[in-house]
């Protein structure tokens, strides 16, 4: 992903999901968005099963097997399989966008991601604030404000060093722009830029995601060249 290409598919992910700035700008001007409010919530949900199938694909199975998954239900995510390694892994929706994202209620996006367990103490106490949100029919504004105020009174836990997700899966949706994209590593740090890592240069697969202002961490994302069950991936 090149610089000023890509934005994160956020929270603290989260992550997550990449859609092109570029198209996100466009299409933010669109009066006819796509995706104006969220849809019915039943077009969010998944079968169950389906849903930890599709949540395991995140990472390859030597994690995924023994790792915990997390399912949406009506009332927000809920342990759906108990885990034994750390590990976690979800299917995040299109609410962990960045909040001008013109998918942000796009109610087809399905983003398999599995948290090692530094992420998991830090990140999906984001993601389950953000859906419980969502799921209280709070709007972008309201969702925004109430991260705002969790982070401002110390209410969530803080960035932890060794934070890392998997995003591997070729059944995913990251949303309309983007599809499958490609399989790819996240690396999560305390604020730094790019040249730390030699990030978002034309002969590095590094890229840095821009900040987020309501995140903590910067988020790296390395690409690599198989999907989690073992077959090739496009090439960037």
């Amino acid at each position: 992903m090149k610089r000023n290409r890509f934005r994160a598919v956020a929270s603290l992910n989260i992550a997550l999901t990449l859609v092109l700035a570029g198209t996100w700008q466009a299409r933010a001007q669109d009066a006819k968005a796509p995706y104006p409010s969220m849809a019915p919530l039943d077009q969010y949900l998944m079968d169950r099963n389906a849903e930890i199938a599709l949540a395991r694909s995140a990472a390859p199975l030597s994690v995924s097997r023994d790792a915990t998954v997390a399912v949406l239900g009506p009332h927000g995510y809920e342990i759906a399989m108990e885990g034994k390694n750390g590990f976690v892994c979800v299917v995040e929706r299109a609410w962990m966008n960045p909040f001008d994202s013109p998918e942000f209620w796009n109610p087809k996006m399905r983003g398999p991601i599995c948290h090692n367990p530094s992420a998991v103490r830090f990140i999906l106490p984001i993601n389950y604030l953000r859906t419980k949100m969502v799921l209280a029919g709070m709007s972008k504004t309201q969702i925004s404000d109430g991260i705002k105020s969790a982070n401002s009174k110390r209410e969530l836990p803080p960035l932890e060093p060794g934070g890392m997700s998997y995003m591997l899966s070729s059944q995913g949706n990251l949303g309309d722009a983007n599809g499958h994209w490609v399989p790819h590593l996240m690396i999560y740090t305390p604020r730094t830029d790019a040249s730390a890592w030699g990030a978002n240069l034309p002969d590095t697969p590094v890229a840095l995601l821009p900040p987020d202002p309501l995140d903590q961490q910067s988020v790296f994302l390395i690409p690599v060249g198989h999907w989690s069950d073992g077959t090739p991936a496009p090439v960037m």
